[in-house]
């Protein structure tokens, strides 16, 4: 069963970080194998924390799956969860966690776990992603040096 943990310093606060992830519709800009990324429902659910409901479409050369995941953004704790609903799946778990380190630092914590319905997709798909996600923390990185600067 695949899973991936990635932990990284970043020279943005964590409100900044967070900002970034939960900004889920902008994916397609920059986050590898994303075609698109579509938010069917919002919920505030107040306290500080909204839900989603969203489809996700992954895409590398001539394979392309969606899936379906509902995401909980915990502003007031600064994590992220994402639950699959529906999708080639049979398991997929994803959390981020964000923790300030100083007033423009913070560390960022990705974790993902997940197992593919069919073996078949599993042997063909499973190093792409796997790839993919170890570029997911840079790929970040770099989006919030894009979007906040770099510090001087």
């Amino acid at each position: 069963m695949p899973s991936f943990r990635s932990k990284r310093q970043v020279r943005h606060s964590a409100a900044d970080m967070f900002d970034l992830v939960a900004d889920v519709e902008r994916y397609p800009e920059f986050v590898p194998l994303c075609e698109s990324l579509h938010v069917r429902r919002k919920v505030a659910s107040g306290e500080g924390i909204d839900i989603l409901v969203a489809d996700m479409t992954v895409a590398y050369k001539v394979f392309r799956e969606s899936f379906a995941s509902r995401v909980t953004l915990d502003r007031p704790r600064l994590t992220i969860v994402v639950e699959y609903l529906d999708g080639p799946f049979s398991r997929l778990e994803n959390r981020w966690t964000f923790r300030a380190t100083g007033a423009r630092s913070s560390d960022i914590e990705f974790f993902i776990d997940y197992e593919f319905r069919s073996r078949t997709l599993g042997m063909l798909m499973g190093a792409m992603f796997d790839a993919a996600f170890r570029r997911f923390a840079e790929a970040f990185e770099k989006r919030a040096d894009e979007v906040y600067g770099t510090a001087a």
